[in-house]
């Protein structure tokens, strides 16, 4: 494959020119869950690279058979060993140049369902108040962007306004 730039496109694209395959690069999609109970959010300290031993929601990569709340609902129970429902989206994440956007749903934990604990995916969790959160361990910039929304969208007791 070279670099060539398409006539229908303004930028340049990686084309295959003895079969005329074009290769996209397009960024994977990342979906997880902001699990909010009390007035808290439920966050895992990472127990797996990338950023092993920092704190993140419960998120990962969407499979190609899952939709996305369905890959937000199995990476929560994943990372955190507990069963959410999904309330709304939250918000979709992303930046140029990143390869991932990032899709997070606003959930609550099931009254049925254990309660969060330490997974493989997961060394510790915990539940942080808008005014608690580790700003200076966090995994990633979409944690901190999504997190930085949750507490500007929440109240002194931490419900969403």
């Amino acid at each position: 494959m070279a670099e060539a730039k398409l006539a229908t496109e303004d930028r340049p694209r990686l084309v295959c020119h003895a079969c005329g395959y074009i290769h996209y690069i397009n960024p994977k999609l990342v979906c997880g869950t902001l699990p909010v109970q009390g007035g808290s959010v439920w966050l895992l300290r990472r127990g797996i690279e990338p950023r092993l031993g920092y704190w993140s929601y419960p998120a990962g990569f969407q499979e190609w058979d899952e939709s996305s709340e369905e890959a937000a609902l199995r990476e929560t129970r994943e990372e955190i060993g507990c069963e959410v429902r999904i309330d709304s989206l939250f918000g979709v994440y992303s930046s140029a140049g990143a390869p991932v956007v990032n899709i997070v749903y606003l959930a609550s934990l099931l009254p049925s369902s254990c309660a969060p604990s330490t997974t493989p995916e997961a060394i510790e969790v915990g539940a942080f108040a808008p005014h608690d959160l580790p700003w200076d361990e966090l995994a990633f910039p979409s944690t901190r962007a999504v997190l930085l929304d949750w507490v500007r969208r929440c109240g002194k007791d931490g419900s969403l306004r």
